[in-house]
């Protein structure tokens, strides 16, 4: 089991995730709202920082020109022109919109990864990793369930 492998089955287990905070966003919701309007799987990566299972979501396939939003609050993500296919199994991005996400240090699994959320919401989305293309040399990896797209 390699190191990549090693943490998504880790965090699909569950291991290393906390309740995102809803203090200092827009958008709040209660849990009993979010659990309402979101699915298991929906909830567990937006509200709990899991990970879906890579090659699961239909995000990942998605070639149309558009924009990537906020499954909890709407807020566009991402713009298509910054979705590459990364290998990984999880829609990637090389950099998300101005004023779109924000990130802080995660440091379950036994490492450092810089997590990345909605703005807005507090919604997890996934990490950043330093693997990605130019211009940026940035991968935005994101979990699928934590987005909806908006054709053009």
């Amino acid at each position: 089991m390699n190191r990549r492998t090693f943490i998504a089955a880790a965090a699909a287990l569950g291991f290393g995730t906390r309740a995102a905070e809803a203090a200092n966003f827009e958008v709040t919701r209660s849990e009993a709202e979010w659990r309402a309007m979101l699915s298991d799987i929906e909830y567990k990566v937006m509200r709990r920082e899991g990970t879906e299972r890579a090659y699961t979501s239909p995000l990942n396939d998605e070639k149309r020109a558009g924009s990537f939003l906020c499954k909890g609050c709407d807020l566009p993500l991402y713009s298509s022109t910054t979705k590459f296919d990364s290998g990984t199994g999880w829609p990637s991005f090389y950099e998300a919109m101005p004023n779109a996400v924000e990130t802080k240090p995660d440091r379950a699994l036994f490492m450092v990864r810089t997590e990345c959320h909605c703005r807005r919401c507090g919604s997890h989305l996934g990490h950043i990793f330093d693997d990605g293309p130019p211009p940026t040399g940035k991968r935005h990896c994101i979990n699928g369930v934590s987005l909806t797209f908006q054709p053009a």
